[in-house]
């Protein structure tokens, strides 16, 4: 079968792979898969790689490299093992590609993405969505509501990242809200602000396609471009009393994006951290004690939200299909993919490779 694999820096292969075994164990489920996003830790992978997939064997997994790319997707069943009954053969299920130990410490809690031993479909285990098939375990397959298209069903889990964003900024009906980066969870997370009532929306980004994508994706938001505007006096200027906004959601990874996410957001307001750093970040903690700010950051997901989600996609408050900006072959990942989306002045948000 054809995979989409990771190799090393700048190394990704489309190669002809055995496929999975058409005998799943008792837990177990075989899939086909139908839409994979490309992620922001794919393309950390890709030009700066090997970080998080497995150079020796996965402590959970065993997977090592090359690694089949892909923890975003939507598949078809195509055959489950015998102790297997919420989902059969035909259905169209979204993957939470999370996977820890049962005993460990936090997955008892129900914080299973905090495992130090976490493993993920894609990037840590044999199987990954950029590949025709895959047997998967069976927690991780999860049904969807009929009706939700496979793109819907794929973006599940980045919309996850967004959703819990959202929740650790305590955002609620009314609320104001500045999302710093228009990346494409930037834009879900406006989109999941504006599901949890969101009344008044900003977003700064530089990019002009991504700024102007934004405003196509949530009407009404207010642009900012922090190179040539004064982020922080646009968004005093609409907020009651100029105080600035009761959550700053951080979507980038940068310095000077969560400095001026604290600077932006009112006193006892909430700044959360979403956006991965790939170096240290110089912060002044004292702008923090004097706002009397809180400071939350996020890492994945609580794998319990999945159907809250798709529920909000099916009830159409959630729009997530429209960070969709490309569907590619499986042929063309690197040069459609990954080097498309790597381009600073690109125009894509979100690409969707079929395997």
């Amino acid at each position: 079968m054809r995979a989409v694999r990771f190799y090393s820096k700048r190394d990704i292969r489309v190669e002809d792979v055995a496929p999975p075994s058409d005998n799943p164990g008792p837990d177990e489920v075989l899939v086909a898969p139908t839409v994979c996003g490309i992620c922001g830790t794919d393309l950390h992978e890709y030009i700066a790689g090997p970080i998080v997939t497995p150079i020796e064997p996965n402590v959970l997994t065993g997977a090592t490299l090359p690694q089949i790319l892909g923890h975003e997707f939507s598949a078809r069943v195509v055959k489950t093992g015998d102790r297997v009954s919420h989902v059969k053969p035909g259905d169209l299920v979204s993957i939470q590609p999370l996977m820890a130990p049962a005993d460990d410490y936090y997955a008892r809690r129900g914080l299973l993405h905090l495992s130090e031993k976490l493993g993920v479909i894609g990037l840590s285990h044999a199987w990954g969505g950029m590949a025709e098939m895959a047997m998967l375990p069976a927690a991780n397959v999860v049904p969807v509501p009929a009706g939700l298209t496979d793109v819907q069903a794929a973006l599940i889990e980045p919309a996850a990242v967004a959703v819990y964003a959202v929740d650790r900024g305590r955002v609620q009906a009314g609320s104001t809200v500045l999302v710093s980066g228009a990346g494409p969870i930037g834009a879900l997370t406006l989109l999941a602000a504006r599901a949890a009532g969101a009344s008044t929306l900003f977003v700064s980004e530089p990019n002009p396609n991504r700024l102007r994508k934004a405003q196509e994706i949530v009407p009404g938001v207010i642009p900012i471009d922090p190179r040539s505007q004064n982020l922080v006096e646009i968004v005093r200027a609409h907020t009651e009393g100029g105080i600035g906004v009761d959550t700053a959601l951080e979507c980038v990874g940068h310095e000077g994006s969560l400095n001026a996410c604290v600077e932006a957001v009112r006193r006892q307001g909430v700044v959360v951290q979403a956006g991965l750093h790939v170096r240290s970040a110089s912060v002044n903690p004292m702008l923090w004690a004097l706002k009397d700010i809180s400071i939350e950051a996020t890492w994945c997901y609580p794998v319990h939200v999945w159907p809250r989600i798709a529920s909000m996609i099916a009830a159409g408050i959630f729009p997530v299909e429209r960070v969709v900006t490309s569907q590619i072959d499986a042929s063309d990942v690197v040069e459609g993919g990954f080097e498309a989306l790597l381009d600073p002045a690109g125009q894509h948000l979100k690409i969707l490779v079929k395997a």
